[in-house]
């Protein structure tokens, strides 16, 4: 072989790992926008990426997650989102509180949300069937079961005329319309609504303290954002004598009186659907195309023990319909 030859040879072996290596898809990046702090959703992660290995994206192998986190800041939101658009992710999966701020920050990169509201008075989506752009997933039941709550605890004690309702004052996307439904469903029972609002621990002790002051006869407790908070929620109640009831069953069972609603549960599986929709959106298919789905599940959580505490005495008709009764 002549030494030109040889040289030749060389060159062409030399350039195949490198012809083989920039033929390698590139490993696509999904966004994960959460308001809250990592450790309060471990269980959601763990879900949205077992929703991601149903559809053959395992993290570290064929996808990457970056992850943004704003520390129950939501004023964050926005440039936690910006960055995620500028970074250039394939799917940005969020929660509640960072819908909007993804929506503002993109028009083109899909969105896969969970949350408790009502997607399309907000605009987000065109219709459930049909969300014909750029954003797409599954809401919870949140705003529709507030008024239902209300309901439930003015059955439980209907000797109360006044009765508080706790919100999250920074969850701008529910916020208004829950308030809204809330204060309808009061007048209806003939209630006055005494509206506390709380974003940290130390204001859920104001928050409690101000509701002992209003004399209200119960409160409702409204709103993803408790839901890792149930165990100081439940401690509060028992403290303070209040008769309350809240989404998720972890409140009930740390002493709330009643919960109703998906619970934490619920809100696990919706987090598994936003990864499995994010792995179908990594696939070719289009958010557009994806309905938005609804949650179905409900419970009703009465914790008898805590009935009995407070000197209430639970209607039969309404033990009956209790999914669960914590004795």
């Amino acid at each position: 072989m002549k030494r030109r030859d040889f040289i030749l040879l060389l060159g062409g072996a030399a350039a195949w790992p490198l012809a083989a290596r920039a033929q390698q898809p590139t490993m696509p990046v999904v966004g994960f926008l959460g308001s809250e702090a990592p450790d309060l959703w471990a269980s959601r992660v763990r879900a949205f990426r077992q929703g991601l290995g149903e559809t053959g994206y395992i993290e570290g192998r064929n996808v990457a997650i970056e992850f943004r986190w704003a520390e129950g800041h939501y004023d964050r939101l926005p440039a936690l989102a910006a960055d995620l658009v500028a970074r250039q992710v394939a799917v940005i999966a969020t929660n509640g509180p960072g819908t909007l701020a993804a929506k503002a920050a993109t028009k083109t990169i899909p969105i896969v949300f969970q949350g408790g509201f009502d997607s399309v008075a907000l605009g987000l989506v065109a219709s459930l069937n049909r969300p014909g752009g750029n954003i797409t997933g599954f809401t919870a039941t949140a705003e529709e079961l507030t008024p239902k709550k209300l309901e439930l605890l003015h059955e439980l004690v209907p000797t109360a005329t006044t009765v508080a309702l706790l919100i999250d004052p920074t969850n701008l996307v529910a916020g208004e319309n829950l308030l809204s439904d809330a204060q309808a469903a009061a007048r209806a029972l003939g209630l006055q609504l005494h509206v506390l609002r709380a974003d940290t621990a130390s204001d859920l002790e104001k928050a409690f303290a101000e509701l002992v002051q209003a004399r209200a006869g119960g409160v409702v407790v409204a709103g993803a954002y408790f839901a890792a908070r149930s165990e100081q929620l439940g401690a509060l109640t028992l403290r303070h004598a209040v008769p309350a009831i809240s989404d998720f069953r972890e409140f009930a069972a740390a002493g709330g009186l009643m919960s109703y609603g998906e619970g934490l549960e619920g809100l696990t599986e919706k987090s598994r659907l936003v990864g499995l929709y994010t792995g179908r959106i990594l696939k070719g298919e289009k958010p557009a195309d994806l309905p938005v789905q609804q949650g179905t599940k409900v419970e009703l959580i009465i914790n008898l023990k805590t009935a009995k505490a407070l000197g209430l005495t639970v209607p039969i008709t309404l033990l009956g319909r209790a999914d669960e009764v914590i004795e």
